[in-house]
């Protein structure tokens, strides 16, 4: 058996704690080099004292502000005494000298120049700055003192990077994050130095500059007609969520004002278009697809079509037109931008004169619309249908029978005049919505939580016993021993009244006698007979015996 080295050194004879502490080389919890002094963490805009200890900017400054006192020696400290340092990296990402390109780590020997800023490894501003006696930095040759050489890291004293004997630990000093987030939003936060004329222009800024209005947002109420059978989902958000404010009662959800018109809309559409060969009545199918309706009735109202051709028609298929630009790639929707396509299964491309959007693939529909010319049942479900021909055949006709060049395009134009409406199904559902609002007449304007409040509390039950089925009424045993006579006094009762009021006969006098005691058949031939004793003579048998 053998110790291995970390054995020996750790468990047994060869860890000397005493000796390093004689030594002044006692174990500690050290900060490296590339880290804040004050915030523990790798700086992103290094400074350091004269003493080489390193800060960074973000937290140095408001500690100064707060304190006035080094972090790491609890001395009096300005934010002048910091010096700017740059540090350079390879193309790794890692810090080293722009000199030797030496990477650094933490046997590395490391000082800064004072005037410049920059850091160099210890060898390389000793071999060409100190032996040479050539006192220029490096890189900017800028000039600079034996005295303005600050140590950033020495491998043989690593008492500065002691974090245990740090001021602010041992003494658990701090600054707020509040204060630093506040220090932050100050514009001049990160300017170290600013010229008069930078001031002055910053001065005027500031008293040139309002604050941007907050405007306060109205939550919409949700009413019987636009409250949904769904709530908004609220209360399961904030439950699996920690960023939503937080929610404990579920709210129905708001419907959008289209959704309630396009609910109403139970007409018919119609429109007349006029070209120069003749009018044509279109009838829209407004109940059945309202956003495509809608798109066409807004643009015919706005004129969109007025003085527009039909660029694009094929003999025994269509005809197609809506394009401002006359190409066959121009045209908008009345809302500026494409909606989705609208199918609806007892709406087919069957028959002549079926009018459908124009599209260049699934919901890209905008202004352009075909009128066909037979039946297209393939387009179906590719091409919204949104209307019919009620009138104009004729005209239709014409536009077939015009010749076509090589690119489908009418050699005689057909152009589209004009359009008139004469039912809008839209503007009377927007009317009577209009007529709601102002007087409050809304189908069951109370609020779902109104409704709750007008009704009336309920009685409290009355509870017959305890525990289960404690609401039902118990039934006295000595009565329901005995159903037959309580019956026997109603039906006598009852007989007794209608003996009075009907003639008497032979059977009713046999029948009201006596209502205790039924008598006794005579034996018959024939049907059932007495089976408690005795034998019929026809029919069944006794079956007392079996």
């Amino acid at each position: 058996m053998y110790l291995t080295c970390t054995e020996w050194s750790t468990l047994y004879g060869g860890k000397k704690a005493a000796a390093e502490a004689k030594a002044g080389r006692s174990e500690f919890k050290r900060l490296p080099f590339d880290c804040c002094s004050l915030s523990l963490q790798p700086f992103e805009h290094p400074l350091c004292t004269l003493e080489g200890v390193v800060f960074d900017l973000m937290n140095i400054v408001p500690y100064l502000k707060k304190y006035g006192r080094s972090p790491v020696t609890g001395e009096s400290m300005d934010a002048k005494d910091l010096v700017k340092l740059t540090f350079h990296k390879n193309n790794d990402g890692e810090y080293h000298c722009p000199i030797t390109f030496r990477v650094f780590n933490e046997n590395s020997h490391i000082v800064a120049i004072r005037t410049s800023g920059n850091v160099y490894s210890y060898e390389a501003v000793e071999r060409l700055n100190i032996k040479t006696k050539h006192l220029r930095d490096l890189l900017t040759d800028d000039v600079f003192k034996r005295s303005d050489i600050i140590t950033i890291q020495d491998p043989t004293n690593l008492g500065k990077f002691d974090i245990s004997m740090f001021h602010h630990v041992k003494n658990h000093l701090s600054v707020n994050e509040e204060e630093i987030e506040k220090a932050k939003k100050n514009p001049t936060y990160h300017l170290r130095v600013i010229n008069p004329e930078t001031r002055a222009a910053l001065e005027g800024f500031y008293q040139e500059y309002k604050a941007p209005e907050k405007k306060e947002q109205t939550k919409e109420k949700a009413t019987s007609r636009n409250a949904a059978h769904y709530s908004t989902g609220a209360v399961a958000q904030s439950f699996t969520s920690t960023v939503s404010e937080v929610a404990t009662e579920n709210e129905a959800a708001i419907l959008d004002r289209d959704v309630i018109r396009y609910a109403r809309i139970k007409k018919k559409g119609y429109v007349r278009l006029h070209t120069n060969l003749g009018d044509l009545n279109i009838e829209l199918h407004c109940d059945l697809v309202p956003i495509t309706c809608e798109n066409f009735l807004i643009l015919c109202k706005r004129d969109y079509y007025n003085n527009t051709t039909f660029h694009r028609s094929i003999r025994h298929f269509m005809i197609q037109g809506g394009d401002p630009t006359g190409t066959g790639k121009g045209g908008e929707s009345a809302w500026d931008k494409q909606f989705k396509d609208e199918f609806k299964p007892n709406l087919s491309h069957s028959g002549r004169g079926i009018l459908s959007m124009a599209n260049s693939g699934p919901d890209t529909n905008g202004s352009q619309f075909f009128i066909t010319f037979r039946s297209c049942t393939h387009l179906d479900r590719k091409h919204s249908i949104f209307g019919r021909l009620v009138g104009g055949m004729e005209v239709l006709t014409k536009m077939e029978r015009i010749q076509t060049d090589d690119q489908d395009r009418p050699l005689e134009e057909i152009k589209i005049t004009g359009a008139t409406i004469f039912v809008n199904p839209y503007e009377e559902v927007d009317q009577q919505l209009q007529e709601e609002d102002e007087q409050g007449l809304e189908s069951g304007n109370t609020s779902t939580t109104e409704k709750k409040a007008q009704i009336p509390d309920e009685k409290p039950l009355k509870t017959y016993s305890s525990g289960i089925g404690k609401y039902i009424p118990q039934v006295n045993p000595s009565s329901s021993r005995q159903p037959n006579l309580a019956g026997s006094k109603r039906t006598s009762s009852l007989t007794a009244a209608l003996s009075s009021e009907e003639p008497e006969t032979s059977s009713s006098k046999r029948t009201h006698t006596s209502t205790t005691s039924i008598p006794k058949k005579g034996k018959g031939s024939g049907g059932f007979g007495d089976f408690s004793k005795g034998k019929r003579s026809g029919g069944f048998g006794d079956f007392s015996t079996w």
